[in-house]
């Protein structure tokens, strides 16, 4: 998972911070981990990012790094995966499975199954739902896969681009 900017002869960034935080809209914190991690680079070699840049120059953020998810417990459980990339995957929950791990969910929550899933492919990475359901509601709940799409994902929410809708179906006449 990599994000890749060619310098162009227009731009006026003053160094790769500014690149970072203008074309791919890094928080702070984003930033500074990926440079504790020693994961950005300026024509494959790493980089500080107070460094300048001229056109040409090809800056890389590479999120392709493992991440500690022992905090949960990983259960198998038959997902229904709808859709899947590099960067998210989204999956059908059924009602009557919690998102997160709690104490009455400690190994059973949607997260747990995740865990799994991603333990069986390989990816060492944070379980990161961007968005929720309750208990006892069904339906898609998409998960990032790196820190970067799920501030990606909670910006575009917040600015009215990415919505949820829900749809309740009920299978009962209720009376007067």
């Amino acid at each position: 998972m990599k994000l890749t900017y060619i310098v162009k002869e227009n731009d006026n960034y003053k160094n790769i911070n500014e690149i970072l935080s203008n074309e791919f809209h890094f928080s702070t914190r984003l930033n500074t981990k990926l440079i504790k991690n020693r994961r950005i680079l300026k024509n494959n070699i790493v980089t500080d990012t107070r460094n300048n840049t001229v056109p040409g120059d090809i800056i890389i953020a590479d999120f392709d790094y493992d991440e500690d998810n022992s905090n949960i417990v990983p259960t198998k459980m038959n997902l229904d995966i709808i859709y899947e990339d590099e960067w998210f995957i989204v999956v059908n929950k059924p009602a009557g499975i919690a998102i997160h791990p709690s104490q009455l969910h400690y190994d059973s929550s949607l997260s747990n199954g995740i865990r799994f899933y991603f333990d069986s492919i390989g990816l060492k990475k944070k379980i990161r739902p961007v968005n929720r359901l309750d208990l006892n509601t069904s339906g898609l709940v998409i998960l990032a896969k790196c820190e970067y799409i799920h501030e990606e994902f909670i910006r575009q929410m917040q600015n009215g681009i990415f919505k949820k809708e829900y749809l309740c179906i009920v299978s009962r006449h209720f009376g007067k």
